[in-house]
């Protein structure tokens, strides 16, 4: 058991805290930093779940990335994509839905795509979610100049 973000070597109380908070493996130092991102921002744990799960497939991405306009659970700047986790889909509202819609035209605007992923997906296909970022990754890089 080792730190997903430092790779130092867990002790049982650290693996099963951070495990049980934040659903990954985290030393202390670390699982601090997540718990204040998850106040701080209200990050579904499937976004931090998928940001190291990202990571460990060699995508470099950012957790809560501000746009300029509001904060993004995922972003993957090299591909120029933003990933959104829903975590309450079932109670989408009409305002709500619109509110999507504008946020994804204010990333369209500034030349990123947007996609909304289910949280139960990432609970459940974490793998076959990671494979399908990397080939939307693959397909947007593909048609748009990358940034290095």
């Amino acid at each position: 058991m080792i730190c997903l973000e430092c790779k130092k070597e867990l002790g049982y109380l650290d693996h099963k805290n951070a495990m049980e908070s934040a659903g990954v493996e985290l030393c202390a130092k670390h699982h601090e930093r997540i718990k204040l991102l998850i106040n701080k921002h209200n990050t579904p744990l499937e976004a931090i779940q998928l940001y190291y799960a990202l990571k460990e497939a060699g995508v470099s991405s950012m957790l809560e990335w501000w746009d300029g306009k509001k904060s993004i659970d995922i972003a993957i700047s090299r591909a120029k994509l933003n990933i959104e986790i829903d975590s309450e889909y079932e109670k989408l509202t009409e305002h709500e839905a619109i509110n999507n819609l504008e946020e994804a035209m204010h990333s369209f605007k500034n030349g990123f795509t947007t996609i909304r992923i289910p949280h139960i997906v990432v609970r459940y296909y974490l793998n076959e979610t990671v494979n399908n970022i990397i080939g939307i990754m693959e397909g947007l890089k593909a048609n748009i100049k990358v940034i290095n």
